[in-house]
């Protein structure tokens, strides 16, 4: 076994142990910590992938700045453990067929979608041409998603101040 395909089985192992935490943990600071987990395994496979950008963006963005937002909202929130209900272990038997029919779907998506994949040759190579293809071609999904983000941040601040005014 060669380090590249010890440190890809690593990091994937964690990374699904990270997502089965993130689904199966009852207090939402413990589930929001389990996806930082993921993030980070992720970046480790974009790093394996020699995609450096991608993964400091990954640990930056989404480990950082999202996940603070995250906790922000879950602490501003007080939410508390999740109460289990009978729906819930309904769900748990209803889901597994659920989940394999998902399961399904999604291989058949990403088969067919991998058809559709473009090169090696014509992905962006370097940061520059990532940077243009994302600023040029890509600006406005971009400029969407930030404006998203500030209206998220602006909620929280809201719901803070109401809480304050009562």
């Amino acid at each position: 076994m060669t380090l590249p395909l010890f440190l890809f089985s690593v990091l994937a192992v964690v990374a699904v142990a990270g997502a089965v935490s993130l689904i199966l943990q009852r207090h939402p600071i413990h589930s929001a910590l389990s996806l930082i987990v993921v993030m980070v395994a992720l970046a480790g496979l974009y790093l394996l992938l020699g995609a450096e950008f991608i993964a400091a963006v990954q640990v930056i963005v989404y480990g950082g700045a999202i996940m603070v937002l995250f906790v922000f909202v879950i602490m501003l929130l007080n939410a508390g453990e999740e109460e289990r209900t009978d729906f819930s272990r309904m769900a748990r038997w209803a889901g597994l067929p659920l989940a394999a029919v998902f399961l399904v779907e999604v291989a058949y998506g990403v088969a067919r979608a991998a058809s559709r994949l473009p090169t090696a040759a014509q992905a962006p190579v370097s940061t520059r041409e990532l940077a243009e293809l994302l600023f040029r071609d890509y600006v406005f999904p971009f400029e969407l998603t930030s404006f998203l983000i500030l209206v998220a941040v602006l909620g929280a601040i809201v719901l803070a101040r109401r809480e304050d005014s009562d």
